[in-house]
């Protein structure tokens, strides 16, 4: 579903800040795949995900999203292939629009647009339903502006709406992070039963060590623009925080000196 081959990025080349953000990186996703993605801060993780949503242009190799060939492709012609849930609660829905117009925008994605009613009554009721899934009393307030919904609620809504197509490809990038913690644990058992339900190929960027040893069924972990390590099947399922240090350690050579992640 996914393949990036020989994927490279840099910024500010040729100046003092030059830096290679991703280096040879080269993986496949099969369908229904729900990949973690881990690592210290500046590892390229989030340039990663810019780069196969197409926000970044990359420098050399080549980008895959189910057969077809989107290297080339502008981010918003990748985006009926890609849903795509953002670290910024803000971002991905339209604060100044109604709950029921964001998901129907969710709903119309790649769908040619026509001049008839815009909402339908049949379509509230389904909207309805599936607010319901996400048990944050929504499914009664269809009207109210989104801009007036706490993090935590516009977060379960983005993720909705970016689930609302079975879209090709899911990225989240961090889209706990700026949650409180109880908060952040819904959000993520949400993804977890869209993920699964749907069997959406995933690929979820998290500075949590435990998150990524608990959910989908493999695990990678970047250092310094690459992938260091790939893991999955019964060796995810049995492995430990403690376990992953001491890998990252033989693979880099290096400890592991993120207090962000160590601390989560």
């Amino acid at each position: 579903m996914l393949t990036v081959k020989g994927v490279y990025k840099r910024f500010h080349e040729g100046t003092v800040n030059e830096k290679l953000a991703l280096s040879n990186i080269s993986f496949t996703l099969e369908e229904g795949d729900f990949v973690t993605l881990i690592g210290g801060n500046g590892a390229g993780k989030s340039t990663l995900l810019n780069c196969i949503a197409g926000v970044y242009e990359i420098d050399q190799g080549s980008i895959y999203i189910d057969g077809i060939d989107v290297t080339k492709l502008s981010e918003y012609r990748r985006a009926g292939l890609i849903g795509r849930v953002f670290q910024d609660p803000m971002m991905g829905t339209a604060a100044n629009m109604g709950i029921e117009e964001n998901l129907a925008l969710a709903f119309r994605r790649g769908k040619r647009r026509t001049l008839s009613w815009g909402i339908s009554n049949q379509e509230r009721e389904q909207y309805k339903e599936l607010l319901k899934t996400l048990d944050l009393g929504l499914e009664s307030r269809l009207g109210a502006k989104v801009g007036l919904l706490s993090g935590g609620q516009r977060q379960a809504l983005t993720l909705l709406m970016a689930t609302l197509k079975k879209p090709k490809l899911l990225l989240l990038d961090e889209h706990t992070a700026a949650l409180d913690p109880k908060t952040a644990e819904k959000v993520l058992k949400l993804s977890d039963q869209f993920i699964n339900k749907g069997h959406l190929t995933t690929l979820m960027v998290t500075h949590n060590m435990r998150h990524a040893i608990k959910y989908g069924n493999r695990l990678m972990m970047m250092y310094d623009g690459r992938v260091i390590l790939d893991i999955r099947g019964e060796e995810k399922q049995k492995i430990t925080v403690e376990d992953l240090l001491q890998r990252f350690g033989q693979v880099s050579g290096e400890e592991f000196a993120n207090d962000r992640v160590l601390l989560s």
